[in-house]
């Protein structure tokens, strides 16, 4: 820990003995950190414990236990209000920070929200990243809404630009001018909501490419098992932000969009959930009940078949460097000469 030591970490646990001690040893080991904050959301395995035999005896660490499951937002605006650092940044936790993530961002200036580069990894290749993640160059650009928007948005048979996986760091004085945390009504999407409200506040949201978190991936990942209600909340969350005053025509246009997205999705699994449990006759007394939501279903259900019949599309290739997938491009010192 040092004088310039500015950076809360808050890390969102839930039944992840396997690998927050690699989460928080990585945010400890940052100069840049000054406190990590792990909030232990209702684990009924040893979260708790692996996440206290890794600390380092700095005295940074808090650990802080939910009884019972609560979810993330709830967990982080739980951290960010035990914490006192102006800089608050997310760390999943079975998700690691590269050495230097800190000083990379810390050498930019003029922004609210900061995000670096992502690097994918499977489980079993995480001891490659040390050696293949090289020193990317910053390539800093702004992230307006539009794009961040455009970014959240897929479309069957294409890679979307899975904008909302990164993970910023933030400043707290510009989250408390506005009076934003998480959304706690939300267990899928939390990230997007907080994100896409900063930036109707005018948060400047700022990218740099060069790469500083490494992302796990897991077939068994929480965040791919949500419910249906999930999806009603989260175009729920897209319809209080168009109630938002002062927002262009084309901002009004794309939130449209993804809320019609978002909805899109909810009426199909809706309708086939009411077809597994109350049979098909209930299935379609909702759909003529509901008009409004024939299309998202009828689309939906022809688009399934599609692809079972015939394959998925393979997806646009992402940015890579050998075996490892990186969000953003990538570029060496070397590619600009």
């Amino acid at each position: 820990m040092t004088g310039s030591s500015t950076v809360c970490v808050i890390i969102a646990a839930k039944n992840a003995a396997a690998t927050i001690g690699r989460a928080v040893r990585s945010a400890l080991a940052e100069p840049q950190t000054a406190e990590v904050v792990v909030v232990d959301d209702g684990s009924t395995d040893g979260t708790g414990a692996e996440a206290l035999a890794a600390d380092d005896g700095s005295g940074r660490l808090n650990i802080i236990r939910f009884e019972t499951n609560r979810g993330p937002a709830a967990a982080r605006n739980r951290a960010i209000e035990a914490s006192k650092a102006p800089l608050i940044a997310i760390l999943d936790s079975d998700d690691f920070f590269l050495p230097g993530r800190f000083a990379q961002m810390m050498a930019e200036d003029n922004w609210d929200f900061i995000a670096d580069n992502i690097v994918f990894v499977k489980e079993e290749s995480v001891a490659q990243v040390s050696t293949g993640v090289g020193r990317f160059r910053r390539e800093a650009r702004m992230l307006d809404l539009e794009d961040f928007i455009l970014g959240n948005i897929s479309r069957r048979g294409e890679q979307r630009g899975e904008i909302g996986f990164l993970k910023p760091v933030m400043r707290r004085d510009f989250l408390e001018r506005h009076g934003l945390r998480y959304n706690e009504k939300l267990r899928l999407g939390e990230d997007y909501d907080l994100y896409a409200r900063a930036l109707v506040a005018g948060a400047r949201y700022k990218i740099i490419h060069s790469c500083g978190y490494g992302a796990v991936v897991r077939h068994d990942s929480l965040s791919g098992k949500h419910r249906t209600d999930d999806l009603k909340r989260l175009y729920e969350a897209d319809q209080a932000i168009l109630g938002t005053d002062g927002l262009t025509e084309r901002q009004r246009d794309l939130l449209l969009q993804h809320e019609r997205h978002i909805r899109d999705r909810y009426e199909l699994r809706h309708f086939l959930d009411l077809k597994n449990n109350d049979g098909a006759l209930a299935a379609i007394a909702y759909a003529l009940s509901h008009p409004q939501a024939v299309p998202a279903i009828v689309g939906g259900i022809a688009a399934d078949k599609k692809e079972a019949f015939i394959g998925s599309k393979a997806p646009t290739p992402q940015p890579t460097t050998g075996s490892l997938r990186f969000l953003l491009p990538v570029m060496t010192e070397a590619d600009q000469r």
